[in-house]
């Protein structure tokens, strides 16, 4: 049975995940504020966590900060009432794996959880020869195993730590150069399920990732924007 830590302050809306959680067969980790909720991660170490942002004591994002400083793994979905794009980059900045906007249908959120559990499961397995060894383009070198890319620039080198997500991106756009991937495409392969066209969770990974790998992230040289389509990946 995989236990969900779900932190919400609104007694309603905590007791109805509760339910439709425990429908799903989760055993469910419930906190009424920030300090339970880490409290009980720290102790119970719980396979997802599902947050709400505006919490008293310690924030949702103040949750995810101090658990992605010991755990990149585990899934941090994000759940709030505010939909303003800024929010949620700053959400995906702190590691958080979704955002799911109030007011939300109970499908969604079954589905984006069991999406986000399976990833998880499959990241956790030990990952095969073809898919731990290092691989490099232009002047990026990634490493699987250690979460890590280093970038060689004017005789420096920098490191910076790619989570999960960013590594299985980069690993099927250097796999699959040239090739146009629309995001519906990309959303179902590493999110695992289908979202509604409004939603930037693809782009704003897409732009944390061409932080790190480009020279000028308004004129990028790996990863393309295809207009009206995706991207493409260029060595």
């Amino acid at each position: 049975m995989k236990t969900i830590l779900l932190a919400e302050d609104e007694w309603a809306i905590r007791e109805g995940l509760i339910d439709l959680l425990e429908s799903e067969g989760y055993a469910v980790l419930a906190a009424a504020d920030g300090e339970a909720a880490l409290s009980f991660w720290k102790e119970r170490k719980p396979d997802l966590a599902l947050l709400d942002i505006m919490m008293p004591k310690l924030s949702g994002y103040d949750v995810c900060r101090d658990i992605r400083k010991t755990d990149e793994r585990i899934p941090v979905i994000f759940l709030s009432a505010r939909d303003e794009e800024i929010d949620k980059v700053l959400g995906l900045e702190l590691g958080a794996d979704d955002y799911i906007v109030k007011p939300f249908g109970v499908r969604e959120l079954a589905a984006r959880v069991r999406a986000a559990l399976r990833r998880s499961e499959r990241e956790g397995m030990y990952p095969a020869d073809s898919e731990s060894a290092p691989f490099t383009f232009g002047d990026c070198t990634v490493d699987p195993l250690r979460f890590t890319l280093e970038v060689r620039r004017n005789n420096e080198a920098r490191t910076f730590s790619l989570t999960v997500r960013e590594v299985d991106l980069l690993r099927w756009f250097f796999t699959h150069p040239e090739t146009v991937h629309t995001r519906e495409n990309l959303l179902e392969r590493f999110w695992g399920v289908r979202y509604e066209g409004t939603t930037r969770t693809l782009d704003q990974h897409i732009a944390k990732i061409r932080q790190k790998i480009e020279i000028d992230c308004a004129s990028p040289r790996h990863i393309l924007t295809v207009h009206g389509a995706g991207y493409r990946f260029r060595l």
